[in-house]
């Protein structure tokens, strides 16, 4: 990878950070009592400089934040775990998706879900490697019934439903303005989906056309929109969306494990 692809990589992963940055900032500004602002504008030295100096670090302190963040989302390490998982993986994928499968997206999922580990039991009870929910596994294979008997704790049965259930999400997400929705964009509501549920998914599209967000685009649009789930459920799908799409896929795709989707298309 180039430095300029680096450096491009790196600002695409900061710019919802800077603009959630920068809105945070003129809401704080905007809070300030109005004498403050005043001196300020008058130009009496104590406030005026304490004021810019008060705002210089907190964008200093930002930055930094920033650049830490982008820094490790470019070094995602793999663990050891899924490297025993990888071929099950690949030959699942293609299985489903055909030969061109974005085996990397599907990878950094599992990644996100359980860290590869097949004993992973989550504190609402989902289990295994793609942290199926009891009541979603034994769904399953009532609209695929190639999954076969419900097995979360089966790495290679957890593998293959957790790809045709994204095949599944995936093929029941279309544009909602009568275009083509992009390969990232369907990816990052179909993973959104996964997560939360596509009812909500659909719900947040329909909520952010309704605020004059744009309902076929996720970063920035749909996933500013909350059709009523609660916030820590709404944050904890932000994050998913980002780690696996911005975060970790490429490491996968570094890794040789198979493509995975861009923004640039």
């Amino acid at each position: 990878m180039s430095v300029r692809q680096y450096l491009s990589g790196a600002w695409k992963r900061a710019q919802p950070r800077v603009k959630t940055l920068l809105a945070a900032i003129w809401r704080w500004l905007k809070g300030w009592p109005d004498f403050i602002l005043l001196e300020c504008a008058k130009g009496y030295p104590y406030f005026r400089v304490g004021f810019w100096f008060v705002l210089g670090g907190i964008c200093a302190l930002s930055f930094v934040i920033l650049c830490c963040h982008t820094s490790h989302a470019a070094e995602v390490q793999i663990p050891r775990a899924a490297l025993q998982y990888r071929s099950e993986l690949i030959r699942s994928s293609r299985m489903v998706w055909g030969m061109d499968a974005p085996v990397a997206v599907f990878a950094a999922q599992i990644h996100t879900e359980s860290w590869w580990r097949n004993s992973t039991v989550s504190s609402v009870g989902a289990q295994g490697l793609a942290q199926f929910m009891p009541s979603t596994a034994k769904w399953l294979p009532s609209v695929a019934p190639e999954t076969g008997t419900p097995a979360p704790f089966d790495p290679r049965w957890s593998l293959r439903a957790c790809v045709t259930y994204d095949k599944y999400l995936f093929d029941r997400i279309a544009s909602r303005r009568n275009g083509r929705l992009t390969e990232w964009n369907r990816m990052a509501f179909m993973l959104s989906g996964y997560n939360g549920g596509l009812g909500w998914t659909n719900r947040d599209r329909t909520k952010a056309a309704q605020s004059g967000l744009n309902p076929d685009i996720w970063f920035g649009h749909v996933e500013q929109a909350n059709a009523g789930r609660r916030a820590s459920a709404k944050r904890e799908n932000q994050r998913y969306v980002q780690f696996i799409l911005r975060e970790r896929q490429q490491a996968y795709v570094k890794a040789g494990w198979g493509r995975g989707v861009t923004e640039d298309e």
